[in-house]
């Protein structure tokens, strides 16, 4: 089974399908980032205490370049959040209006004590 992917992505439908098989003994990378971005050990471990390995073919990096990359993803990371958020802000305001345009949006109701 072949799939091109970032280890940034965790919805990754093949490569979880491999995690999940536990028939699967090996797994192939060709870089470390493209299991995960963070947590590669982690990973290697439960495989490992399942019998199982997860073979990293490209181990060339160099530190200054895994910290670059490292740095890259978490604000890349953190850039898709923020855009989400407001993406996700822009179509419940959008929400509201069509709801208040077709009349059918009540005010919340407050409790007197």
């Amino acid at each position: 089974m072949k799939e091109g992917g970032s280890g940034i992505n965790d919805q990754r439908p093949k490569f979880l399908a491999l995690l999940a098989n536990p028939q699967i003994s090996r797994i192939v990378v060709e870089h470390k980032d493209r299991a995960s971005r963070f947590g590669v050990a982690y990973i290697q471990t439960l495989l490992a205490m399942q019998e199982r390995e997860l073979v990293v073919v490209n181990t060339a990096d160099t530190v200054e370049d895994d910290l670059m990359g490292d740095f890259v993803a978490i604000i890349t990371s953190f850039a898709a959040r923020l855009y989400g958020r407001r993406r996700a802000k822009r179509k419940t305001a959008l929400v509201l209006a069509a709801l208040q345009q077709n009349g059918t949006t009540h005010e919340p109701q407050t409790r007197e004590s």
